[in-house]
């Protein structure tokens, strides 16, 4: 039996408390999950200040969406091979029988908004349970703390499969955040002629050249624009059209990044005239994160030098207030139950 512990309620926005946490059984086609590891991101800022969009987020609520662990029970119809085993999970809880969950994009169920940690009970507690469909299991030899990063991850991948790079391309990263830095080991492992990243500062540069940039440059200074692929993580008003003044004609441009309402959208006759080609990327669906959990166990994705905090549950208000500082020399920020 798993004991207590403890969880982070949200009771609405600015109200929140920590306290005794009682785990869940498995019911059918359930697993329950030890949380080893919970990542904070903008998003949970934004859930614990009241920022969300309406239908984003349900309060009371028990935040976490980013996690690693390990499975402890399975209910039935799981497979009792699952317990022990070191997993991650999407946090999409997707219908599974409309014609968009049928076609794999989970993410665009049209059964409504329903994900872990912001409609339904999140990360932040001692254990998890969820459909056990959701998770992906990890090697043996998997770092939790490096695999509780894996759900930004898995939304990068998801980008870099649209992004369809070549080896030999010339590709770039606009953006130096967490999202940002996984691309560039994304991108990195197809064996790219030139990488980029483009950034407002340059306190990522050093990080950004360990993982596989050829070339720092800022978001001010003069650009090229004969670039292949570009995927944009930095959200920022302006983000897009940088991004898209990178490419060559018939370029691929990926979006990750939400700016705030009224940004400077791209230019329709500049995509037109050049025949860019434009995806976007909200979350992360089953193949994304198939594909995030295959490059980490292979290796080729380092999630431990993002990683700048760790604190315990009881230290959530300090958490969230390190996410929203501003302060370059703040990474992730992950909270140990």
């Amino acid at each position: 039996m798993t004991s207590p512990g403890s969880q982070v309620l949200i009771e609405a926005p600015g109200v929140h408390r920590v306290e005794e946490h009682t785990p869940r059984q498995p019911g059918p086609g359930e697993a329950l999950i030890a949380v080893h590891a919970v990542g904070i991101c903008g998003s949970d800022r934004e859930v614990y200040q009241g920022n969300r969009p309406p239908g984003y987020v349900r309060y009371p609520l028990t935040p976490g969406h980013e996690w690693s662990g390990t499975v402890r029970a399975v209910g039935a119809g799981v497979p009792d091979g699952l317990v022990g085993r070191k997993v991650v999970g999407e946090g999409f809880r997707n219908c599974q029988v409309c014609d968009r969950c049928h076609a794999g994009e989970t993410t665009l169920c049209t059964a409504g908004y329903e994900e872990t940690g912001f409609t339904r009970p999140g990360a932040m507690a001692a254990t998890l349970t969820l459909p056990a469909r959701l998770l992906h299991p990890l090697p043996d030899e998997a770092d939790l703390t490096a695999a509780a990063l894996l759900e930004p991850a898995a939304c990068v991948a998801a980008a870099a499969l649209k992004a369809r790079a070549l080896p030999g391309e010339r590709v770039a990263v606009v953006g130096t955040g967490t999202l940002g830095m996984f691309a560039v080991q994304l991108l990195k492992a197809v064996s790219p002629a030139e990488l980029l990243v483009v950034g407002t500062g340059y306190d990522r540069e050093a990080l950004s050249r360990r993982f596989g940039a050829s070339d720092f440059r800022l978001k001010d200074q003069p650009l090229p624009g004969d670039f292949d692929v570009v995927i944009e993580t930095a959200g920022s008003a302006s983000a897009a059209r940088t991004a898209a003044a990178l490419l060559r004609r018939g370029g691929r441009l990926v979006l990750t990044g939400i700016p705030a309402p009224g940004a400077d959208g791209l230019d329709p006759t500049d995509l037109v005239v050049r025949q860019l080609e434009v995806h976007t990327v909200f979350g992360a669906p089953p193949d994304a994160w198939a594909h995030a959990v295959r490059v980490f166990g292979a290796g080729l994705l380092d999630p431990l030098p993002l990683v700048t905090h760790e604190l315990p549950l009881t230290e959530f208000p300090q958490a969230i207030e390190l996410v929203g500082a501003g302060d370059p020399k703040v990474g992730k920020v992950l909270l140990r139950p």
